[in-house]
Order: structure tokens, then sequence, then C-alpha cells
């Protein structure tokens, strides 16, 4: 950071320690203190200035090598940073060296593909791009599909006071089917189904833009250098999008 100041949430998410979005959320929590006071959204801060969170100061890393993490997400672990709260959070079950966090969620009883790293900037394109931006999944229902099902979730149904953007559904079973989103609505699949009289049994993320999950369960790998330059020409592509 040079002499110019930025703000708060920006600062924690260059230095790689949240995103912008969690800085904001602690901060609203009252859990991060600039120079012995607590702060508001917004505040700037400079080189000279003391950054707390939770009683323990923050200081930028002398050197910080990016990491992006590729990991399959078992049934029963929740996509949070807070250690304090969930005993069965991300961070806890992977335990890698260094400080990282998720991009974007992965409901509890859902599992599959996530990405995980500590550059702040990587999450705020993926998390404000949205054309180019396919996640795909696959899920099994409660009871048979038929035509009727695919062509509604297709072209959208009312989910959180708004009609789903339309997508790409394909039927692999009597009650199995592959849904790919460019949305990111919260519990979007299972509030789909429940609208159709359905109940999802199973929902697993296998894709986020060009990454493919191909580990198993509970496991991660490091993102390939040719996934991540694809990755970076979708995210460019997209930044005519963001806010």
């Amino acid at each position: 950071m040079s002499d110019e100041k930025v703000r708060i949430n920006k600062y924690l998410s260059e230095i790689g320690y949240c995103s912008r979005r969690a800085a904001d959320k602690l901060i609203d929590q009252g859990r991060i203190m600039i120079n012995g006071s607590i702060p508001e959204l917004g505040t700037k801060v400079g080189e000279d200035d003391e950054i707390a969170v939770d009683g323990e100061v923050i200081h930028r890393p002398k050197t910080k090598k990016n990491v992006y993490l590729v990991f399959n997400k078992p049934v029963g672990i929740v996509c949070t940073t807070d250690t304090r709260v969930e005993k069965d959070n991300i961070i806890d079950f992977i335990g890698y060296p260094e400080r990282i966090f998720p991009i974007g969620r992965l409901d509890k009883p859902s599992e599959g593909l996530i990405l995980l790293t500590n550059d702040g900037d990587i999450v705020n394109k993926i998390l404000r791009a949205r054309n180019n931006h396919e996640k795909e999944y696959i899920v099994t229902v409660n009871r048979p599909i038929d035509r009727k099902f695919i062509q509604e979730m297709s072209n959208g149904v009312p989910v959180l006071g708004q009609i789903t953007r339309k997508c790409k559904v394909e039927q692999l079973g009597k009650d199995k089917f592959r849904i790919i989103l460019t949305q990111g609505l919260n519990r979007q699949i299972r509030r789909m189904c429940e609208y159709l009289g359905y109940r999802v049994r199973t929902l697993k993320r296998v894709r986020i833009m060009n990454i493919k999950l191909d580990v198993p369960v509970g496991k991660y790998r490091h993102m390939k250098p040719a996934e991540f330059k694809e990755l970076q020409r979708l995210l460019k592509g997209s930044e005519k999008t963001f806010n």
C-alpha cells in the first residue's frame, strides 16, 4: 500500500485477509478496529494506521504468493471463514497452511466444486461477473421429472420475488437432471424445484466457468496455470458488466 489511503475492505482484500464483502461484514459486526476505534463502512486507511481484527493486529505480508484451490466440498461443510461460529467450516476442514477464503458459497446440504483463494481481487471479479459466469450442477429430486418440469425450469420460475433467468436444463434420468445457471440467488435450485412441487435429494456442483470438478470428495488441488489463464480471459470479457 502506498501513502495514498484506501478503503479498509479493499486493504484487507489486497493483503489476502478476506474478500471485500467479508470485510464489510466484519465491520458491521464491530470486529475491526482502526487505531483502537471501531470504523464505519468506507473508512480509509494508510500505512501508519493500526488495523486489528478480533483484537489481533493485521500486517501486510512482505511477500504474498497467490493461492487458487479447486476443492470438492462434502455435504455438511459450511462455506464460512468464521471459525468461531461453525465447527464444520470449510477453513478448518481443509486446514491449508495459509489464510484463504471461499469464492462464493455452496450451501451445507450440497456438495461439489468450490474455489478458494487469498486473492481478493479475483474474488470480486468472479462475484461481480454475470456474463460467462456459468455454474453447472447435477441434481436428483424426490420423484420422477418430465418434459414439463424441464421446460419450466429452463424458462424461469418465481424465486425470491423475481423470475429466475433462463437457463440450460437437461434430463439425465427419471429423477436426475443437469442445470447450468448464470445467476446465484440464495438456494436457487432448491427454491426452483420447491416451486414446482419437488424436493432436492442431492445437489452437486461440477463446474464453475472453465473449472471442472475432478478431485475426490473432501480433497483439493491447486488450479492449473492453463485453467487460471482461461479464467482470467473469461473475466476480462465480463468487465463491462462490473458494478
